[in-house]
């Protein structure tokens, strides 16, 4: 059940993502006031994604990929796949977790627009790319 929990929960946090993203190279591009409503966008991707870590390190800790790096974690580290899922799938999201928390505490010390949205842009960009890179696509529908 934690699995399906994860991959749903994965759907919601990923579209925030985008849209965050998104919203901040249009507020960039457009030279638009930042409003409350970007800050809403910042802080609810924040916030699904900080939650999506929660339901994704309960998971990992039941999962079989934890399990079998435990047993042995020299055959996980030589098969890409078992790699993908005990390794760098949890790594890089806690690093693309960390880049949108940078990213929302530094924005709220810009006093310009345009540089909450540069900031905006790189960090929640730069953890959407991590994102991107380390999901498990071919499993990620098989639940």
């Amino acid at each position: 059940m934690m699995k399906e929990i994860h991959s749903y929960w994965a759907y919601l946090a990923l579209l925030m993502l985008i849209f965050a993203v998104a919203n901040a190279f249009m507020g960039m591009s457009k030279k638009r006031a930042f409003t409350d409503k970007d800050v809403r966008i910042g802080l609810f991707t924040l916030i699904v994604s900080h939650i999506q870590l929660l339901i994704g390190l309960a998971w990992y800790f039941m999962s079989p990929a934890y399990k079998a790096l435990k047993a042995d974690s020299s055959a996980v580290m030589g098969n890409s796949t078992s790699r993908l899922l005990a390794i760098e799938h949890p790594l890089m999201m806690l690093i693309a977790i960390v880049l949108i928390t940078i990213g929302w505490s530094k924005h709220k010390k810009k006093t310009e627009d345009t540089s909450k949205f540069k900031t905006f842009a790189i960090f929640y960009g730069l953890a959407l790319v991590l994102i991107l890179s380390r999901i498990p696509w071919n499993q990620w529908f098989q639940f």
